[in-house]
């Protein structure tokens, strides 16, 4: 294969003509610049200049290659700027988060889009466990999560809070025990995890989720408050999984007297190097995250 430095020097030698300013436009020699000629007229067996002094002119072999190499290097001259730019608003990201965070940031996402349509997110609901394989299998870019990680391939920083909330039928103004009790509870992939987190801390009659009878079930996160919203059971969420669902005022969402918060994390590759447009997904989900 052709050295691109060699030819680099060839091609600058050609358009300004002479062999003391080529070398003084490339910062090199005289003698370097004839150095580099001579390596390609070796690797091709032919002459390419016919010298005369400083000066020269093209054989047809050298005419030839100045017309293809003159091509190459634009080329690689292109390359280098595109992969130097980096550009903050162009290409794609890939993310993946658990479903309340994600009906959070999608939209959100969505919107940045359509302002800049050369960005483009690819978004995958996964929960906790998946997103940190994802992220250690380099299969995402970012990958938002609500616990630690336990795989050193993975860097996490906590970038906002969420709230858990008890949500109820919307006839429900104060929810006491024998009323969660007499509603029964609508389960989800997290609601034992969820209900502990939170019903511990507010009800000293609360054991577990077994406490409650089984009103209903959904692994799907824009579901999970249909069966609620009929009056059919009480259930805890993320407050941005209640946020997204459309039919909030046949729902009561109770704060309750000492809150919980889950910390949310993004996470990326430990040894990866973050480009600008990560970057700037980041930043965005940041700021999505933290705004009421």
């Amino acid at each position: 294969m052709i050295n691109p430095v060699w030819l680099r020097s060839f091609c600058t030698l050609v358009e300004i003509g002479h062999f003391t300013r080529t070398a003084e436009h490339l910062h090199m020699t005289q003698s370097g610049v004839s150095q580099h000629v001579r390596k390609l007229e070796e690797y091709l067996g032919q002459p390419l200049l016919i010298r005369q002094g400083k000066r020269f002119t093209l054989t047809s072999t050298g005419d030839r290659l100045y017309q293809e190499g003159q091509k190459l290097i634009l080329s690689l001259t292109d390359l280098e700027l595109r992969v130097g730019l980096d550009p903050a608003y162009e290409g794609i990201v890939k993310i993946a988060s658990p479903g309340s965070v994600g009906l959070k940031l999608y939209a959100h996402f969505l919107a940045l889009q359509r302002q800049y349509p050369a960005l483009v997110v690819e978004y995958r609901f996964a929960p906790n466990e998946d997103v940190e394989r994802l992220i250690a299998e380099h299969k995402v870019d970012i990958g938002l999560m609500t616990r630690l990680s336990t795989m050193s391939e993975v860097s996490l920083k906590p970038i906002a809070q969420e709230e858990l909330v008890l949500v109820t039928p919307s006839g429900i103004l104060e929810p006491t025990w024998e009323q969660l009790i007499k509603l029964g509870f609508i389960g989800h992939p997290d609601a034992a995890y969820y209900a502990g987190q939170l019903l511990r801390a507010n009800f000293p009659e609360f054991q577990n989720s077994h406490q409650f009878k089984r009103s209903g079930f959904s692994n799907q996160i824009n579901l999970i408050l249909e069966p609620v919203s009929m009056g059919l059971g009480f259930t805890v969420l993320p407050s941005h999984a209640v946020g997204a669902f459309k039919e909030r005022e046949k729902v009561a969402v109770h704060r309750l007297a000492h809150p919980v918060n889950e910390t949310i994390y993004v996470g990326v590759h430990a040894h990866k190097f973050k480009q600008n447009r990560v970057k700037t997904i980041i930043a965005e989900a940041k700021k999505c995250l933290n705004t009421l």
